[in-house]
């Protein structure tokens, strides 16, 4: 497998790769420790990071948890599977002139698009740019094609997608995976609008292993205490 390594423009710094021992770093092991263990008795390999509405953070959330899966020593690929707002490629500094959507056009191989990024053990699929008809290529056999080879490449599969409730792209990808992770803003997102991306995942066969609260603020102070004495301890 060729991968390349394609860095042009300037990356969104990763909390967990730049500072691991941030509080949210820890919230991005324990979030990919809950998903190891969540199915026992069945593999989940592919996973789709989704949101209910746009600007929830799912992006950011998806690229963290990628790299704290990769530095447990699992190979780890990141699809970036929003193709009308595609953002996977600027939190990781390449740009997006090929990608998932070249690909499934028939345009270029799968080992053209893969990326390797400067996190070991972790590799990226960009969006690509942005096509006609995203969900048709989506749902096509190139899709289903793809997901296969990336499970018997990889370990872990993230799907990057667009938000639940925007468009149909995200019930599509989430009925191709193992598994589906929404992510709500806390104090943001309505409760309707998490329960109506909710139940629109659902109608696609979706199998919703968790949601992720974002943008939490941080104020108990005597947890963030022994959470820093902790690591102190630990040094």
């Amino acid at each position: 497998m060729r991968r390349r390594k394609r860095r042009q423009i300037k990356e969104r710094p990763l909390i967990i790769h730049g500072d691991p021992k941030a509080i949210a770093s820890e919230a991005f092991r324990t979030l990919r420790t809950n998903l190891q263990f969540t199915s026992p008795d069945r593999e989940v390999k592919t996973i789709l990071i989704t949101s209910a509405g746009p600007g929830d953070g799912k992006s950011t959330v998806a690229a963290n948890l990628a790299a704290a899966w990769s530095q447990s020593g699992s190979r780890v690929v990141l699809v970036g599977c929003d193709l009308r707002r595609p953002v996977t490629h600027a939190i990781f500094g390449v740009r997006n002139t090929s990608g998932l959507s070249a690909y499934l056009s028939g345009r270029v191989p799968l080992d053209e698009v893969i990326i390797e990024t400067k996190v070991p053990g972790l590799d990226l699929i960009p969006a690509g740019p942005i096509p006609p008809n995203p969900a048709e290529l989506l749902q096509s056999k190139a899709m289903r094609q793809c997901l296969r080879e990336l499970r018997e490449r990889y370990d872990v599969v993230l799907c990057d997608g667009a938000p639940a409730i925007a468009v149909t792209d995200a019930a599509v990808v989430a009925s191709q995976t193992d598994g589906t992770v929404l992510v709500i803003q806390s104090g943001e997102t309505p409760k309707e609008a998490a329960l109506h991306a909710k139940q629109l995942l659902e109608r696609a066969n979706a199998r919703i292993l968790g949601v992720v609260l974002n943008r939490v603020k941080v104020s108990d102070r005597t947890s963030m205490y022994y959470y820093h004495y902790y690591y102190s301890d630990a040094e």
